[in-house]
Parts: structure tokens; C-alpha cells; sequence
């Protein structure tokens, strides 16, 4: 277990590489490569087009010790049996490796992608999680008297009985980690998880950001924050690398009346210039959006600029309540040493 809970002097370490996008686009040299500098674990993601065990399988059957987790698996996407189903598979295959990281999505992706409600999604998640928990437990067959997700199903034929699952899994409880940005998704985090994956982090205001949210949680409850890495001699190139797949996410993934990521931000400080990128971005001004996000707060959650620059910064990481800093946009392996040097003292 790579849980830690409270401060740390020495973060766990890990690669979140994000969903697949296209062709053969294979991460597993920079996989195995971390797992020969001694990273902890690799994530993958999802969106509306690749899924995340999928590729996890993939960089599992190419490996031997580094964990896999997803970050996150989409709730909407599959029922609760199904994912436990994954869960159970790829934690049998791999040899106890797996972490199960899952997210509510959003409603344009749940409702316009998987055709799957987005109403109470505080709810639904408890109970998927408490499904997912009893299929991997396998004490006595599963039932569920919740709404969201009724088992046995109380319509259609009427012969659907409670089931237990065929297979013995290797661990009775398999890690279950929430991916939330609302403080009342983090609250829940703390309560039924065994951590939480932010995604948007400035580690020096975790408390005042999310303090409250995570007053609860309880001892080794692992907190697996994310951040971009661009490494270029030009900071000023690397800042506006970094500012594009903000801009998307601030202006793009989510609704106007809806976006989780644009009220997180807000939070951080940023609401106005968060507005501001939006209304750009939906009107169609893409470049302008970029240039809008900005620069304290992609220097407050991200590592840009040169490398040494990038690791004197690590300090920022190893220095919060943060038990897990998982590096995304890393590929080559002398980065991912140096990182992983710093970061270990």
C-alpha cells in the first residue's frame, strides 16, 4: 500500500498519463522506465472515446511491480458490477496491483455520451460504491435497495435473483479512490474512499482550498494530486503550453451553467479571470481564452519552465498534505530520475 496519510517528508511517486487519444500511441517505454526508477504507480484516464482499462491491461501485462489505477474510471460509463468486474480482473492478472479510481463526469458527458442520468451524483456514487465494494468482498451475493442502482433489478422479467461473483478475488478490498472538485464530492471522498485524486492543486493552499472538505478523512487516506509538467528553457513558452489544456478544461469541459472545473478554479482565487476564459472560449476565440488563463495560476498548480527551475519547485509538493504526486506530460526517463531524486531528498 502506497497510503501515507497526514504530512509527509517523502510523497509516494507516480505517472498519470492521461486518457489514450490515437493510434498506436503507447506509453510503455516511459511506464517501464518508471518502474525501473522506483515510482509507486501509473494511472490512466478516460473520456468520451478511449476507456481506461483498456490501456491499464495494457501497461500491466508489461510489467511486474508498479501499481495501476485508474484516475479516473467515469461512473456513468458502466454499471457498478461491470466496473468491479474490471476491478477484479485486473487486480487478479496483475498480481494484487490495481487501484480503482472512479468520477461522476459531468452532465454533458453522462447525459449527451453514456445516455446515463446526472441528478444527484453525491448519492449515486455512495451507491456504486457500495456495490463495487460488495462484489470484491464477495461475502454473500449482492443486493442493493438503493434507487440509482436497484439489484436485483425490480422490473423487466422479475427473475433476476442476487448473485455472487465466480471469481475468488486475491484481495477481499481493492482501493477505491475519488476524482472530486466540489467540496461536497470531496467530503464524500473522505467519508466512503481510501483517497482522493484532485486534479487542479495548489499545494500550498490545500488546507485553505480543501481543509474543510478533508477534515474527516480518516488515517491513510492517500491524497493523489496531479501536475503538469513542461519542461522548456523558455518559461514563457512553457507557461503558454501549459495555459492550453487549462483554457480547454476552464472553457470547454462542462456547460456554461455547469463546470466543475471553472467553479474549482474559482475557489483558487481565479473566478473572474475563470469567467473571462469561458466566455472566450465558447464564443469560439480559442487563442485569446489560452492567453486569458492566468500566469500566477498556472505557476500555482503546474512545473513549468526549465528543469532545474521544475525541481527546486518540487519542494512546494514535498512540503503539503499531498501523500501522492502523480507527474503528467513526462515521457523521457532522465526527467522522470531527476524528478523522482528531488522528490526522495
Amino acid at each position: 500500500m502506497f497510503y501515507h496519510g497526514g504530512m509527509v517528508d517523502r510523497p509516494a511517486i507516480g505517472l498519470n498519463l492521461g486518457y489514450w487519444t490515437r493510434g498506436p500511441e503507447d506509453h510503455t517505454e516511459t511506464v517501464l522506465a518508471a518502474e525501473r526508477l522506483g515510482y509507486d504507480i501509473v494511472f490512466t484516464a478516460e473520456a468520451y472515446g478511449s476507456d481506461a482499462f483498456g490501456a491499464l491491461a495494457w501497461y500491466g501485462a508489461r510489467t511486474s511491480r508498479i501499481k495501476l489505477g485508474t484516475a479516473v474510471a467515469q461512473i456513468p460509463a458502466r454499471s457498478p458490477a461491470a466496473t468491479a468486474m474490471h476491478a477484479l480482473t485486473i487486480d487478479g492478472l496483475s498480481g494484487g496491483r490495481f487501484v480503482l479510481g472512479l468520477g461522476a463526469s459531468g452532465p454533458q458527458v453522462a447525459e449527451g455520451w453514456y445516455g446515463a442520468p446526472f441528478p444527484k451524483p453525491l448519492a449515486r456514487t455512495r451507491e456504486y460504491v457500495d456495490i463495487v465494494r460488495k462484489v470484491i468482498a464477495r461475502e454473500a451475493p449482492v443486493t442493493s435497495a438503493g434507487p440509482h442502482y436497484p439489484l436485483p433489478y425490480p422490473g423487466g422479467t422479475r427473475l433476476g435473483k442476487p448473485l455472487k461473483s465466480i471469481v475468488t478475488p486475491i484481495r477481499d478490498r481493492i482501493p477505491i479512490l475519488l476524482g472530486a472538485e466540489g467540496p461536497r464530492n470531496v467530503a464524500l471522498a473522505a467519508e466512503i474512499a481510501d483517497g482522493w485524486l484532485p486534479l487542479f492543486v495548489d499545494p500550498e493552499r490545500l488546507d485553505e482550498t480543501f481543509g474543510a472538505s478533508l477534515a474527516g478523512r480518516p488515517a491513510g487516506f492517500d491524497i493523489a494530486a496531479t501536475v503538469s509538467v513542461v519542461v522548456r528553457d523558455d518559461l514563457a513558452e512553457a507557461m503558454t503550453v501549459a495555459k492550453v489544456p487549462l483554457a480547454f478544461y476552464i472553457g470547454g469541459m462542462g456547460a456554461r451553467e455547469k463546470n466543475f472545473h471553472l467553479d474549482l478554479i474559482g475557489r483558487l482565487g481565479y473566478a473572474a479571470d475563470a469567467a473571462q476564459v469561458q466566455e472566450l472560449f465558447l464564443a469560439g476565440r480559442r487563442a485569446e481564452a489560452i492567453a486569458a488563463v492566468p500566469d500566477e495560476l498556472v505557476d500555482a498548480i503546474a512545473l513549468i519552465g526549465p528543469l532545474d527551475r521544475i525541481v527546486e519547485r518540487l519542494d512546494r509538493w514535498r512540503d503539503s498534505p499531498v501523500t501522492t504526486l502523480l507527474f503528467s506530460g513526462v515521457r523521457d526517463e532522465p526527467t522522470l530520475g531527476r524528478l523522482a531524486e528531488r522528490l526522495r531528498g
